[in-house]
C-alpha cells in the first residue's frame, strides 16, 4: 500500500485467498494512524478490481474513507452500456481511430453487494474491437465527472504501480523462497525498509538534483554500487572514492541536504 511514493504497509500473504482477505483490517490500522495525525485530512482509496468486495466498502463507507476500484466486467455489466459501446464501434469506424464514451450509473450486484453504488464505465472501442472498463467509486457525480474519475484519478494508479516495480525489481522483494511465510515476511520487510531509506534519500537528499526523480535501481547502481576505499581509524572513518566519479555533485549535496534535515 502507497501513498504517492510513500511506503505504508508491506504484508505477505497466501495465494490461495481472495485477493482482498484481511485488507480491511489493514486498513482500519493505517486510516487510524493517518488521522490521529491529520484528524480532517480526505482519504481515497484505490485499488484493482481484486478489492471490490462489498465488506471493503460498506467499511469505508461507514469510516468517511472514499474508493475507486477497478470492477470486473460481466455479461450484465456490459450489456448494461451496449447502446454507449454501438456509438463508440460508430464512431471508430466513422473516423478511423479508436473511440471512447463514458457511462455514468448507479449498479447493485444480484447478492453480494448489500447496496447499489456509482459505477463509471469506459465504453472503448479498439482496431481489435470493444474494450469495456468499468469502476466502482463512493465519490458522487457532483464531485467529479465519469471522465476525469476514469481518466485522471483511477488510471493513475499505474504509477503506483511502478513503486510496487521498484521494489520487486530493484530491492529484491520478490525473493521469497524461504520455508516458510515468517521467514518470507521477513525478507519482504527488510525490501521494504531498504525502500524507505531510499525514497527518503530520493526525497531529501537528491531533491535539486538529475536523480531527483530516478528508480530506486538508478539511485543503488549510479551512487551505492560504487567502488572506494575505506580507511578506519580510532577517530574518524575515510571513504575515497575516485577524483573522476561523475557523481561527485549529487554526493555533496545530498550530504549537505541531509545534514541541514538532521537538525
Amino acid at each position: 500500500m502507497f501513498c504517492g511514493k510513500q511506503l505504508l504497509a508491506a504484508q505477505l500473504r497466501r495465494s490461495n485467498i481472495d485477493a482482498s482477505a484481511g485488507a480491511k483490517d489493514e486498513l482500519a490500522r493505517i486510516v487510524a494512524q493517518i488521522r490521529a495525525r491529520w484528524p480532517r485530512v480526505k482519504i481515497v482509496l484505490r485499488a484493482d478490481s481484486g478489492f471490490a468486495r462489498d465488506e471493503l466498502m460498506s467499511w469505508c463507507e461507514a469510516n468517511a474513507v472514499d474508493y475507486v476500484f477497478g470492477l470486473a466486467r460481466n455479461e450484465r455489466l456490459v450489456g448494461a452500456i451496449a447502446a454507449d459501446l454501438a456509438a463508440a464501434q460508430a464512431e471508430r469506424l466513422a473516423q478511423g481511430v479508436p473511440a471512447r464514451r463514458f457511462a455514468d450509473f448507479f449498479w447493485r450486484t444480484r447478492d453480494s453487494w448489500s447496496r447499489a453504488r456509482r459505477v463509471v464505465a469506459k465504453a472503448e472501442h479498439l482496431p481489435q474491437g470493444a474494450n469495456p472498463r468499468f469502476i466502482v467509486t463512493s465519490l458522487p457525480a457532483g464531485a467529479i465527472d465519469a471522465r476525469s474519475l476514469y481518466e485522471d484519478l483511477y488510471c493513475a494508479r499505474g504509477e503506483v504501480e511502478n513503486r510496487i516495480k521498484e521494489q520487486q525489481l530493484d530491492l529484491f522483494a520478490d525473493r521469497t523462497s524461504a520455508a516458510t511465510m515468517r521467514a518470507n515476511q521477513l525478507r519482504l520487510w527488510f525490501a521494504s525498509f531498504a525502500y524507505v531509506l531510499i525514497e527518503a534519500l530520493r526525497r531529501i537528499g537528491l531533491r535539486h538534483t538529475q536523480l531527483a526523480s530516478a528508480t530506486c535501481g538508478t539511485i543503488r547502481l549510479k551512487l551505492l554500487k560504487i567502488g572506494a576505499q575505506v580507511r578506519v581509524s580510532v577517530r574518524r572513518i575515510k571513504i575515497a572514492m575516485a577524483s573522476a566519479c561523475p557523481y561527485q555533485t549529487e554526493y555533496h549535496l545530498a550530504y549537505l541536504y541531509l545534514q541541514r534535515a538532521a537538525f
